[in-house]
């Protein structure tokens, strides 16, 4: 199973660690246009910094931001996993995970950015400040840049199993699977459902939808679930008590849909 993440606005320090080694990233496909992205940002935050704030949509509370990526290459470097917070990796709390669940978020969890393309939350990063919606000057817009080497790479890092797709647009414009491997892939939405003057309404809460994917990804860690297939999917969800509504593609090469329909906001 590999689980495709978004990655959180906001990151822990980058404490310190031994520097950045791009080299040592998973899916070492993606080392090229890594540091593409990497080089042109250093370099852009290491200039005007009226500029930067302006092309990275920095407001002026976030000053600090510009002078953390110009340092990115001597940056002490952490485990992804610990960079990102957050609140959907508030609800995963990868931390407390047991030995087991540990070594399987390892080898499924693949964290999309707009920075390094996709890391596993075991690769060494620093903080940094780079959505997918950023448009460099020289490189353009980052959801474009990385869809190549993206459609290199994934193929591969997906395997023959589930895949489990819990990005938000922005991150999901770097890569749509295709074919076989999207005919195995399920997209996640997680609803907030209520009774209004008796009827049911239904709505998605960001912060919420956030917190229940978290919680989906740790609870399939901890029972060590592994689905191979978006049907093995909702039977495993339901299993773990969560109201899932599935739709099938209609045509071949289509991901799977899965609703999650909660009561509770929590």
């Amino acid at each position: 199973m590999l689980v495709l993440l978004p990655p959180s606005e906001g990151k822990a320090s980058s404490g310190r660690g031994a520097p950045l080694k791009l080299e040592t990233l998973s899916l070492p496909g993606l080392t090229a246009a890594r540091e593409a992205v990497l080089g042109e940002l250093v370099e852009l935050c290491a200039g005007d910094e009226d500029k930067a704030r302006e092309v990275l949509g920095l407001s002026e509370g976030l000053r600090g931001e510009v002078a953390k990526n110009a340092g990115l290459r001597t940056a002490g470097a952490r485990p992804a996993g610990e960079i990102y917070t957050g609140v959907l990796y508030d609800a995963l709390d990868l931390s407390s995970l047991d030995t087991a669940a540990k070594r399987r978020a390892a080898g499924s969890l693949l964290v999309f950015s707009g920075l390094w393309g996709a890391v596993r939350v075991t690769d060494r990063i620093p903080s940094y400040r780079c959505s997918m919606g950023v448009k460099l000057p020289g490189l353009g817009a980052l959801g474009a840049h990385w869809r190549t080497p993206m459609a290199a790479a994934l193929p591969e890092a997906a395997g023959d199993g589930l895949v489990l797709d819990l990005r938000s647009s922005a991150y999901a414009a770097a890569w749509k699977p295709k074919g076989e491997v999207a005919g195995r892939t399920a997209t996640v939405r997680v609803l907030h459902a209520q009774i209004v003057n008796g009827v049911e309404k239904r709505s998605v809460v960001s912060h919420f939808n956030k917190a229940t994917k978290g919680r989906i990804v740790r609870a399939l860690l901890t029972t060590g679930a592994a689905p191979k297939d978006p049907a093995g999917l909702v039977e495993a969800l339901r299993d773990l008590g969560y109201t899932v509504e599935a739709e099938a593609p209609g045509r071949a090469g289509k991901p799977w849909s899965l609703d999650v329909v909660v009561t509770e906001i929590h």
